[in-house]
C-alpha cells in the first residue's frame, strides 16, 4: 500500500489571495476553490486530510516563495463554483451527482519570521527534489516530504 503524502505546498498569486488575506479571513479559513487541474484535484480528493500541514507559497510575483504556514481544515468536498454559471470556474460538464471538482478548506496557522524565497529554495541542496523547483512544475497543489517541510521551516527561522 502506498503511503499518502501528508505535507503540502499550495500556490496562490498574492494579488489574487495572499497569505495575509488568509490570515485576515473569518476564522483564518477559506475554501481552496477554483482548482481546475486534474492532478491537483486528485491530490486534494485522494490524499489531503484535515490537519495536514501546508507551505503557503506566493507565485507569479516579484519574489516568489513560501509566505506562511497553513493546514488543511476540512475533508475534501465538492467545489460549488463548478455549478455556478456566473463563476469563471463554472464547468457545464460537471454533474451534481458526480462532481468533477473538489476542494478542501485551508486555515492559516502561522506567519513566518521571514519568507523563504524560491531563490533560497533553489540554493538549498536538501530541497533539490522539491516539486516547486522542478522544471515545468506548475501545479498549484503539490506534496512535499516531511524532511523538505522541516528544511523550509529551518530556512524561515521557525523553531519546531
Amino acid at each position: 500500500m502506498t503511503r499518502r503524502p501528508t505535507h503540502w505546498l499550495l500556490k496562490s498569486e498574492p494579488h489574487v489571495f495572499s497569505f495575509d488575506d488568509l490570515w485576515r479571513a473569518k476564522k483564518r479559513t477559506t475554501p481552496w476553490d477554483g482548482v481546475r487541474n486534474y492532478q491537483a484535484r486528485n491530490f486534494m480528493r485522494d490524499s489531503m486530510r484535515a490537519g495536514d500541514p501546508i507551505l503557503y507559497y506566493h507565485s507569479s510575483c516579484d519574489e516568489p516563495g513560501v509566505a506562511g504556514l497553513a493546514e488543511v481544515a476540512s475533508e475534501p468536498y465538492p467545489d460549488a463554483l463548478q455549478f455556478d454559471a456566473d463563476s469563471k470556474y463554472f464547468d457545464p460538464k460537471s454533474d451534481p451527482d458526480d462532481p468533477r471538482w473538489i476542494l478542501v478548506d485551508v486555515r492559516a496557522v502561522r506567519k513566518l519570521p521571514r519568507p523563504v524565497t524560491l531563490k533560497a529554495i533553489k540554493a538549498e541542496p536538501r530541497l533539490a527534489k522539491m516539486g516547486v523547483v522542478q522544471k515545468g512544475s506548475r501545479l498549484s497543489v503539490q506534496p512535499v516530504t516531511a524532511a523538505q517541510f522541516r528544511v523550509v521551516l529551518e530556512l524561515a527561522g521557525v523553531e519546531e
